[in-house]
């Protein structure tokens, strides 16, 4: 969706109008679902998590000032509130990590075989093994590829803390799959 396009859908939303509000709904609610479960790790939580995040975008949308991009905006609530979900859970239990529905894991060639599902695990056990902030950094950098700017503006850090975050979560992460790649 183009800048023009989006901050007149905002505009609308701020206005009052529900179809306005539904293709901003519809254009992010993926990319926030998405988001979610890079941080939760589950599917019923990242669901939960993205429809919180929608209802406290359409209740305060009309705060929203425009100087950044609605995108930008967005991120930082749906991250915010995952991190929220994580502590809520890490004080109801210490669970271990693991994969709710490997299967839908894709990655190389073919996305079913066993090696790229359990390199696939190795991966999501090994960022989930990252503090938070680095956790976040790995994730809005690196695996959702949003420009240093962008995250540091959602996590409300410099960017150059961010790339501090990011090289040392990667460090680690290279680190905690070492076997991996050994085996």
């Amino acid at each position: 969706m183009s800048a023009d396009r989006e901050r007149e859908l905002v505009i609308k939303a701020q206005e009052g109008s529900h179809e306005a509000f539904r293709a901003l709904v519809e254009t992010y609610m993926k990319p926030a679902y998405d988001l979610a479960f890079s941080f939760v790790n589950d599917h019923d939580d990242a669901e939960d998590v993205t429809q919180d995040c929608f209802v406290k975008v359409f209740h305060f949308i009309k705060s929203f000032r425009l100087e950044a991009e609605f995108s930008t905006w967005l991120y930082r609530i749906v991250t915010n509130a995952s991190l929220d979900r994580l502590k809520q859970r890490k004080r109801k239990s210490n669970r271990q990590v693991r994969i709710e529905d490997p299967e839908t894991l894709t990655m190389g060639d073919n996305p079913g075989s066993m090696e790229n599902l359990d390199l696939s695990m190795h991966i999501e056990r090994a960022l989930h093994e990252l503090p938070t902030l680095q956790r976040a950094v790995v994730i809005l950098r690196h695996i959702d590829g949003l420009p240093t700017r962008t995250v540091s503006e959602i996590l409300k850090c410099s960017e150059g803390t961010v790339k501090t975050h990011l090289h040392r979560g990667l460090k680690k992460m290279r680190s905690l799959l070492q076997h991996v790649r050994e085996g």
